[in-house]
């Protein structure tokens, strides 16, 4: 697994779930090595997004958290002038992912194992097209919010790595995590809140695509919001 530059970050949750079938494990031995992000050493923000990809790329979208995949895969699939970088340090979210970078053969798509704010921390300024931040754990109990992924410096990093224009796309379905991110956000004063009516968080934006959590929570009966920011 790749390595963190410090130990500034701690993740919480879960690493591994149930034993992987064997082609995954296979996916996971085979396909994994050839798409896993290696931080440069000690740290610099010296990392190229656009030059991870073996094809050139317009732009490059990184998804924070992504599962098991689904809509990353689906992103990559209908964008392939795009890379698409997707963070998630649960190896079975992982394994998920790569069965189906498989099945589509899809070549825009590169993986980090950890924490995303070290790869944050490794990009240059302005590289990145658009971020996703979908359906997060919200740590609901207030002695968790640290382990929240929005926070001052998370916002700060996203911030700096976001081109002039770009958008920040925000889902959860807990009302206290989009207060706390909108808090964050709005603070920061370097990103505008899209919205103009309550409609525009109600309903998704443009161009969405749905995942299993957003799934999950409206099986349950929980509203979802959907947050669009853009990077002044």
């Amino acid at each position: 697994m790749s390595k963190r530059p410090d130990d500034r970050h701690r993740l919480y949750g879960r690493r591994r779930g149930r034993p992987l079938r064997a082609n995954r494990r296979r996916l996971l031995e085979s396909l994994l090595p050839q798409l896993e992000i290696r931080l440069p050493p000690g740290g610099a923000a010296n990392l190229d997004p656009a030059g991870l990809f073996a094809v050139p790329v317009e732009r490059v979208w990184f998804e924070v958290g992504f599962g098991s995949g689904e809509h990353l895969a689906a992103r990559a699939a209908a964008h392939p002038n795009l890379g698409f970088i997707g963070c998630e340090p649960y190896i079975n979210g992982v394994a998920a992912l790569l069965a189906r970078i498989d099945a589509a053969d899809l070549g825009n798509i590169r993986i980090y194992r950890d924490d995303a704010r070290a790869l944050l921390d490794a990009l240059p300024m302005a590289s990145l097209g658009r971020v996703f931040v979908l359906f997060p754990d919200p740590w609901p109990k207030r002695r968790h919010a640290k382990r929240r992924f929005i926070s001052a410096s998370s916002v700060a990093a996203l911030a700096r790595v976001l081109e002039p224009g770009a958008e920040l796309w925000l889902a959860t379905d807990d009302a206290g995590y989009c207060r706390w991110a909108l808090d964050h956000l709005i603070r920061s004063g370097a990103f505008d809140w899209l919205a103009e009516t309550a409609r525009d968080w109600r309903r998704p934006p443009p161009d969405w695509l749905a995942t299993r959590y957003e799934a999950k929570a409206q099986e349950a009966g929980r509203a979802c919001i959907y947050l669009r920011f853009c990077r002044r």
